[in-house]
């Protein structure tokens, strides 16, 4: 199966998401037949079996998916979603902010800004649920935080604040940034789910 992965180009660290997934696309042996573009419109969306929603500020992401017409294709969006900071908040069906419109797709509870500003970012090593070759090292910034999970949501990792990666079907959402580093083994895992699988 060949990849058409989509990053909502709306806001936030879009190029660092497409150079990310193209990264673990190059590492799975795909090639050229296998697509990372932005997308922009419902159009767009419709040519992808992959979405990721990239960190950013989730109010104006919110904002904007709305008058693109996006959200309810998002909604009814029938591949995998990989979330990220501002997209875990998104992916939401309860979040602390009504200034949010949150998509539902999975059934948590968000606090949308759990470590306060900017300074408050930080890195750790990470134990996650499921991933092989020891802790991925995590970057926070401005982080959210899950504060409750439903029965069909499996959680991934969590530290002292709450729940910081999760996933439900087909989506995984994740409260820090692993397109800020080279290893892609989280992305490479979200393939696999979707049947994208290593090619030789």
């Amino acid at each position: 199966m060949d990849a058409k992965i989509g990053v909502l180009a709306l806001q936030g660290n879009v190029s660092e998401h497409i150079d990310a997934f193209l990264l673990a696309l190059e590492r799975m042996g795909h090639g050229p037949s296998s697509e990372v573009f932005e997308v922009r419109s419902p159009a767009d969306l419709a040519d992808c079996n992959a979405l990721a929603l990239p960190g950013g500020e989730s109010t104006t992401i919110s904002r904007l998916i709305d008058k693109n017409g996006l959200y309810e294709p998002i909604r009814s969006f029938k591949g995998g979603i990989f979330a990220t900071c501002a997209g875990m908040v998104l992916m939401a069906t309860r979040v602390d902010d009504i200034r949010i419109h949150p998509l539902g797709l999975i059934d948590m509870a968000v606090d949308r800004n759990a470590f306060g500003r900017q300074k408050e970012s930080f890195e750790m090593d990470l134990a996650v649920d499921g991933l092989h070759g020891g802790p991925f090292h995590a970057v926070f910034i401005r982080a959210p935080v899950v504060t409750s999970a439903g029965p069909d949501v499996n959680v991934l990792a969590r530290i002292d604040q709450g729940i910081v990666a999760v996933e439900q079907g087909k989506h995984i959402a994740l409260s820090f940034h692993p397109e800020l580093s080279d290893d892609t083994r989280l992305h490479e895992q979200f393939l696999k789910n979707l049947g994208i699988t290593r090619r030789s």
